[in-house]
């Protein structure tokens, strides 16, 4: 190799046979929305019903409340529960997935690579 062909000067790009369709864009858009309101709201009846029922004892500092402009004042209990729902719920969505595109994606070896033995 002379020094004027090296390989990181013109780096070849590869381009997608098959690009993502709206919809599918769409929809992720409209999860990364509605999860973490959905998440918010459950975090809220949990947290009412953990101090009805008495299921986990809620520590003193976790009982203040946080002023946010849109939502007025949210205890930060609310605020802990709802990112760990946001996270749950991202995980469950995320192994559903997986499991779908194994079961109907496409194939794993292409019909240039060797048969497995």
């Amino acid at each position: 190799m002379s020094k004027y062909t090296r390989p990181y000067l013109h780096p070849q790009t590869s381009l997608r046979d098959i690009a993502a369709h709206p919809l599918w864009r769409g929809i992720g858009c409209l999860l990364l929305v509605v999860v973490p309101i959905i998440s918010f709201a459950a975090a809220r009846l949990l947290v009412q019903e953990n101090s009805r029922q008495g299921w986990i004892r809620i520590p003193a500092e976790m009982r203040g409340s946080l002023a946010i402009p849109i939502l007025g004042p949210v205890y930060a209990v609310d605020l802990a529960v709802t990112i760990l729902i946001i996270i749950l719920a991202f995980g469950l969505l995320t192994v559903v997935y997986a499991l779908l595109y194994r079961l109907f994606g496409p194939p794993r070896y292409g019909p240039l690579d060797a048969p497995p033995d």
